[in-house]
């Protein structure tokens, strides 16, 4: 069993985006988050419109305050990039923006890409959505993997996905796909709604859970720690008896923590610490 550390916590900007990027940075500097995982939103940094200039830019805000980043995550649910749409011009632009967000992750110097599946239509062939999501992903893994970069793959809610909602479609997904630098992204609320556990994935997956989205729930809801329901410490024991070595992300969303993000990442920040010394 190895210790879990609390810098494997990241600073990011889910919950930020109504604040500049530059309040976001300097709240994770007084939180003393050195390593981001970085959300692709407008207002921050929106993969279509982001160019080198404005990677070059946000390089030097990072560097100022001795911060890097450890996973881009592009908007996949909000906005219209689907890699299972049965829309042409909805699947071309997607795989596109998501192999752009590929060179940003060099531009910035980011190890792993974060992907979604994406969904079909619910009424039409959820097969046709299926092959189309594999395709998609295979093709973006495919030219991460030439500029050296990593991706993760998450399943998602069902009223987010009609394609992959728990461990054992991700694991299909992932076997379909076939492309060995795509790993597993844990998110605890999605795994907490399809009715599974840490454990559950750790014997799936073992080492090929990359990254994590460690946020409370009732199951669902994307909450800071302590305002859901979810066992946080079972959660940090499980991993821990895995050896996770990865980065874990508080995506936090909801009203009240768009007025006071940096209040939710402290109270989440103060929970897990207050976890892993108990342990």
């Amino acid at each position: 069993m190895a210790a879990l550390s609390i810098e494997q916590i990241t600073g990011t900007n889910f919950s930020y985006q109504h604040m500049t990027f530059e309040r976001f940075l300097d709240d994770m500097v007084a939180l003393e988050r050195r390593h981001l995982e970085l959300w692709g939103i407008a207002n921050h940094l929106y993969i279509p419109e982001f160019s080198f200039a404005d990677a070059r830019r946000m390089k030097a805000q990072l560097d100022e305050r001795d911060q890097d980043v450890v996973c881009i995550t592009p908007e996949s649910v909000m906005y219209p990039v689907n890699l299972a749409s049965s829309i042409p011009w909805i699947r071309e632009s997607a795989i596109a923006t998501l192999k752009k967000a590929a060179d940003i992750c060099v531009d910035l110097g980011s190890p792993l890409l974060f992907l979604t599946p994406g969904r079909g239509f619910e009424d039409e062939s959820r097969d046709e959505a299926w092959k189309r999501s594999v395709d998609g992903i295979a093709q973006v893994a495919q030219y991460a993997a030439s500029l050296g970069v990593d991706c993760v793959l998450e399943p998602l809610q069902r009223h987010e996905s009609n394609l992959v909602n728990n461990s054992e479609q991700l694991a299909q997904m992932l076997a379909e796909v076939g492309e060995g630098n795509v790993g597993v992204a844990l998110d605890t609320v999605a795994m907490a709604t399809a009715e599974e556990t840490v454990a559950c994935y750790v014997k799936r997956f073992g080492d090929g859970i990359r990254h994590v989205h460690l946020i409370d729930g009732r199951p669902a809801g994307h909450m800071a720690w302590g305002d859901g329901e979810l066992p946080l410490d079972q959660y940090l024991d499980d991993l821990a008896d895995a050896g996770y070595s990865g980065y874990m992300t508080f995506e936090i969303f909801g009203a009240k923590n768009t007025f006071e993000p940096f209040d939710a990442h402290r109270r989440s920040l103060a929970a897990v610490e207050s976890a892993l010394a108990a342990a």
